[in-house]
């Protein structure tokens, strides 16, 4: 029964407790139920996929690592699949954050996502009053052409560039400003998050504070053309600002109660958008990063109380209800790109209405609408086809997003699944006929961003307010990895030795990185060498090829004597001592190649291959490369996949390997600051340190190689980021 009767919800709504479900609905003759509340909680771990710059000790994600560290302004969010920061969208995804929590507190006080929440949302308002620079903003990180050349995962973006040959430092550009819309919407974030936050952090003078001075900017420039004429415009071309004026100067006056802003946002309504042949204000179209004219009028009405701009709320859910494009399901389609975004922030608006300006009206048919489009998105649709990836039985596997797929090899095909499972994202949607094809590189319909998220974010916070839910106390599980190093070994047996083609492989992607002191070692049986009257230090080796050597400034690999191990079996050991030779980048880089030939002394026939531990699966294929654990891989002489000839086995994937905080000869591994603990205080020292903005002391220095590597770097951040979690 997809009608319910409002005073039979209402009365449920009241008595529902938190570790309930939403009232279940009919969809094709089965039971529907919507856990609103679980869907809120994994909305929010897609906004902790997407952060950027050091990641905070309440980042859930297994898979991300600090990113972009060195960036111009680091933190902030990833738009989308790429690795750019656009703060137009940002900043409108962060004011929808923010309006959910300001009108609808409860919901996330009875779920107990509050906490997670105001991370999420004080993460990316930081990196928005960071952005203010007094009589300038920047308002993008990166450059948003060069970015869109290479598919691989953030945290080897300055490899994959620089591999695609593109310089780094371009690919990070920064672009600064005064531009209106982009100012505009970064004041109403900031504005909104003020407002939301009051009571709930001690940063809420500081963002009014930049709120105000970047509103000023705006309004004073009255302008997009510098910012029409950048790299954004090929992403995010702005069509109007004043709507983002009337966007942030509702949100000034809500955050600050002074009535000058108020008298702003009426002087704006003369140049707001008009339906076409008329002078009648807009109703038509939806919110969204680029027309906030729609929120703007509500807020308008809630703060006025105006009948005139009241009805002009009315009209818009009119337009939304009755005139939209309906799915089977209930679902409203409106335009091709992103349609499920449009549909759910006009959900919002919705919800927003019947619970101020439009309450105490008879608000049915609004109240169906915003529970149609949300529930529709998880899975209350003919195909019982969710849309957020990772919520219900069958959700979006593939969404266009990078560093989710961890490909190794530059490429969206590779491999054909993603690896990892980009909980809580909302895709694009369906097309207009209700098909919906769940294929990374179909990025109409599959395609992600943190705006899609940001008005079904907002909507999720009232459906918990009415309807409780529950959270997954479990959440999230840990992911099955796959094999993330190992060796492809191509082996041919030749008169008097063997021959072979080894190819160390780094598809790391918990998280994707870089790994030093990498080694793999081929074990052999030299019975048939020694019962000849040799020593096994007799055994020739010659290297045919040494792709390590093509990298300037590169370790070549290094490849010890023949070591006895038992017996008559002996191994040698190729080591990779800088981890650059192998990254998960691109075709040319995710293999590192050796050939090696082993000959017998003199050149003499005899060698025997079959008796070779290593050799059992290479000889059941030859001429093929085989991915085999009789060939083991190590770090740091560490065995972390593979098996040693007595047995001896792996214990644990090289993705949760971590070097120890104890300490060794008087180093407290992770103790930057060398206060003898460690603690997030350390990891906050040495990200300040790596970007320039603190120094260490020599015990500290010592202490914040926690890689062991004889460096500082981003990879011994990432370290000590997992040891502390």
């Amino acid at each position: 029964m997809r009608k319910r009767n409002r005073l039979t919800a209402c009365l449920l709504a009241g008595c529902i407790s938190a570790g309930a479900i939403a009232l279940p609905q009919t969809v094709s003759g089965a039971e529907f139920s919507a856990n609103y509340a679980e869907a809120l909680q994994k909305s929010l771990y897609f906004y902790e996929c997407q952060q950027a710059g050091p990641l905070p000790d309440w980042n859930r994600v297994e898979w991300r690592a600090d990113s972009t560290v060195t960036d111009y302004v680091t933190g902030g969010w990833y738009d989308a699949g790429d690795h750019v920061k656009f703060n137009l969208p940002m900043a409108y995804s962060a004011s929808m954050l923010a309006w959910g929590l300001y009108q609808y507190p409860e919901g996330l006080e009875q779920t107990g996502q509050m906490e997670t929440y105001v991370n999420n949302l004080t993460f990316v308002l930081d990196y928005l009053a960071a952005c203010d620079e007094g009589d300038t903003v920047v308002y993008q990180v990166g450059n948003g052409q060069m970015d869109h050349t290479w598919w691989g995962p953030v945290e080897l973006l300055e490899y994959g560039m620089k591999d695609n040959g593109a310089d780094y430092e371009k690919a990070r550009a920064v672009l600064k400003g005064t531009s209106s819309a982009v100012c505009g919407e970064m004041a109403a974030a900031l504005a909104a998050g003020a407002a939301a936050l009051k009571g709930r952090s001690d940063k809420t003078d500081e963002y009014l504070e930049h709120a105000e001075n970047i509103f000023q900017i705006a309004d004073t420039t009255k302008s997009d053309d510098e910012y029409n004429d950048s790299d954004a415009s090929g992403f995010y071309r702005s069509s109007h600002f004043y709507d983002e004026l009337f966007y942030a100067a509702n949100w000034l006056y809500i955050a600050t109660g002074e009535q000058s802003y108020l008298d702003k946002a009426a002087s704006y309504i003369p140049n707001l958008g008009t339906e076409l042949g008329s002078d009648e204000l807009k109703y038509s179209w939806g919110m969204c990063w680029d027309d906030v004219m729609q929120g703007g009028l509500l807020l308008y009405a809630i703060n006025t109380n105006d009948s005139f701009y009241i009805s002009r709320v009315q009209k818009h859910l009119d337009y939304w209800t009755d005139s939209v494009a309906t799915l089977d399901g209930g679902g409203k389609w409106l335009t091709t790109w992103g349609c499920l975004r449009y549909a759910t922030t006009a959900g919002f608006l919705a919800s927003v209405a019947c619970d101020t300006v439009l309450n105490g009206t008879n608000t049915d048919k609004y109240q169906q609408f915003y529970e149609d489009q949300i529930n529709y998105c998880l899975g209350n649709n003919p195909d019982n086809q969710s849309f957020v990836v990772g919520y219900g039985e069958n959700s979006p596997k593939n969404p266009h997003h990078r560093t989710a797929h961890g490909s190794w090899k530059n490429a969206l095909d590779t491999p054909d699944t993603n690896r990892h499972i980009l909980y809580g994202a909302l895709v694009g949607g369906p097309t207009q006929d209700g098909s919906y094809e769940d294929d990374r590189q179909n990025f109409i319909n599959n395609e992600v961003a943190c705006d899609y998220n940001a008005g079904f974010t907002a909507l999720l916070c009232k459906m918990t307010a009415a309807y409780g839910g529950k959270t997954d106390p479990d959440f999230p599980e840990p992911e099955t990895r796959d094999k993330e190093f190992y060796v492809e070994t191509k082996l041919t047996e030749a008169s008097g030795g063997v021959t072979l083609s080894f190819k160390f492989t780094n598809h790391s992607a918990w998280p994707a990185r870089i790994e030093d002191n990498m080694s793999y070692r081929y074990y052999m049986d030299l019975s048939e060498v020694i019962n000849a009257g040799y020593q096994p230090t007799d055994i020739v080796m010659r290297v045919d090829r040494d792709q390590a050597k093509m990298y300037d400034g590169y370790t070549p690999v290094q490849i010890s004597e023949v070591q006895h191990y038992q017996d008559n079996i002996y191994y040698i050991e190729v080591t990779y001592a800088d981890g650059r030779v192998a990254m998960p980048i691109s075709e040319g880089q995710h293999q590192c190649e050796l050939m090696l030939a082993l000959v017998f002394p003199d050149y003499q026939s005899g060698w025997d291959a079959t008796n070779d531990y290593s050799n059992e699966d290479l000889l059941k294929t030859p001429e093929e490369y085989v991915i085999s654990d009789k060939i083991p891989v190590y770090q740091n002489g560490v065995l972390i996949s593979g098996v040693e000839p007595d047995g001896t086995a792996a214990t644990q994937p090289p993705a949760v390997t971590t070097t120890s905080t104890t300490e060794e000869s008087g180093v407290l591994l992770g103790d930057v600051n060398a206060d003898n603990s460690v603690k997030t205080s350390d990891l906050v020292l040495l990200v300040r340190y790596l970007v320039g903005d603190a120094q260490l002391s020599r015990q500290g220095y010592a202490n914040a190689d926690v890689c062991l590597d004889q460096k500082v770097n981003g990879l011994d951040a990432a370290r000590l980021r997992q040891i502390l979690s």
